[in-house]
């Protein structure tokens, strides 16, 4: 019976050993397979010590050592952000820049009924403007473009604009006197894309947002004029500007590579501007007229639009505080005929970012009448 019994014990621990052998093996084999399972990047390093660690540990140090960092620079890519905010107000500045040559910013401020055709470069622009007087001492003044430009990494296409002025001179007060402007310039309609970049830690990204916008301002304007003499006028004045410029919300372009990617809502910027400045128009010989401008500009109360989502950093909302900067205008015209002056002419800006040094000139053919 002893006999019997120790057989089976033997019989039993030659069938039980080698399966629990296997259960166990089969048991690391999985575990082995859960750790070993990347994930897309690694936020932190795995530290070390002297203490040992178990074959589990082991294998999980293991996978985790083969995993990318994670990129870093998502502060960075919110910091681009106010770099959008400024080519907005850049693009304010312009707009209006274009605008004003529509209402005879380089002309004299009394003269004859006239039209004149344009185009320009520096930004693209054609169109057409003039003077009516309405009464001896009342005249309107409108013009319409089209036009495109860029500057400080955005970019305006397809634009429209339009101005519409009325300006009352007092003209029955003899040579020296008081003149008035209202008016406003309209933008329906621009296509327009802006171009931010930031660094990560894995390389530096730029990318870009395509958008459309719409742009309007309205002014009024109060100055003294002078007829120093028949070939000589001249003329100061201040100006107040309120801008507004509504864009369309949209988000960053899809690339390979943007791992801090944004989405800006719809939002309007504005600012209001005072300009105080002169002009001074000449006429040599019985050909040539010539006229320069220009003033000092500042901006105040100036309110970004933008709300934009960063990945990593949520809402930022970026600020644009007072600005001030000189914008300055000039025409060389050749009188062709009676009636008939071909005019070259020039404007532009100075001064610090945003709204920099820029320059848009241009040749045109004015009939007066």
């Amino acid at each position: 019976m002893a006999n019997f019994s120790r057989s089976w014990i033997v019989f039993a621990t030659m069938i039980v050993a080698p399966t629990l052998f296997f259960l166990r093996g089969e048991s690391g084999i999985a575990f082995a397979a859960s750790v070993s399972t990347p994930t897309s990047c690694s936020t932190s390093t795995p530290t070390s010590d002297s203490a040992p660690i178990s074959d589990n540990e082991g294998l999980r140090s293991a996978a985790f050592a083969t995993l990318p960092p994670c990129p870093t620079g998502s502060d960075s890519s919110a910091g681009s952000i106010t770099d959008v905010a400024n080519q907005r107000f850049n693009q304010m500045i312009t707009n209006r820049v274009l605008g004003t040559v529509l209402l005879g910013i380089n002309e004299q401020v009394n003269c004859d009924d006239c039209v004149s055709a344009f185009g320009s470069a520096g930004s693209f622009s054609a169109g057409i403007h003039g003077r009516k007087n309405l009464t001896p001492n009342l005249a309107l003044l409108a013009g319409i473009a089209y036009t495109h430009y860029n500057e400080g990494g955005y970019s305006v296409t397809s634009a429209p604009i339009g101005a519409l002025a009325l300006r009352y001179d007092f003209t029955d007060w003899g040579s020296s006197r008081p003149f008035f402007d209202v008016g406003t310039i309209l933008t329906p309609y621009e296509k327009v894309r802006y171009r931010r970049g930031y660094m990560t830690s894995l390389g530096a990204v730029t990318v870009d947002g395509n958008t459309t916008a719409e742009n309007y301002g309205v002014y009024g304007r109060a100055g003294w004029i002078s007829r120093v003499s028949p070939r000589d006028e001249i003329a100061a004045a201040i100006e107040v500007w309120r801008l507004w410029q509504r864009v369309k919300g949209y988000s960053d372009q899809t690339l390979a590579f943007n791992p801090f990617d944004a989405t800006f809502n719809t939002g309007t910027d504005t600012t209001t501007l005072v300009k105080v400045g002169g002009q001074w128009t000449h006429l040599f010989g019985s050909s040539i007229e010539a006229n320069i401008n220009g003033g000092f500009v500042h901006a105040f109360g100036t309110q970004s639009g933008i709300v934009a989502t960063v990945t990593g950093q949520g809402n930022v909302v970026p600020t644009t505080g007072d600005q001030s900067w000189f914008e300055y205008g000039g025409r060389l015209g050749y009188r062709i005929s009676k009636g008939w002056v071909a005019d070259l002419f020039v404007n532009g800006t100075a001064g610090p970012q945003p709204v920099g040094n820029t320059v848009h000139g241009g040749i045109g053919l004015r009939i007066s009448y």
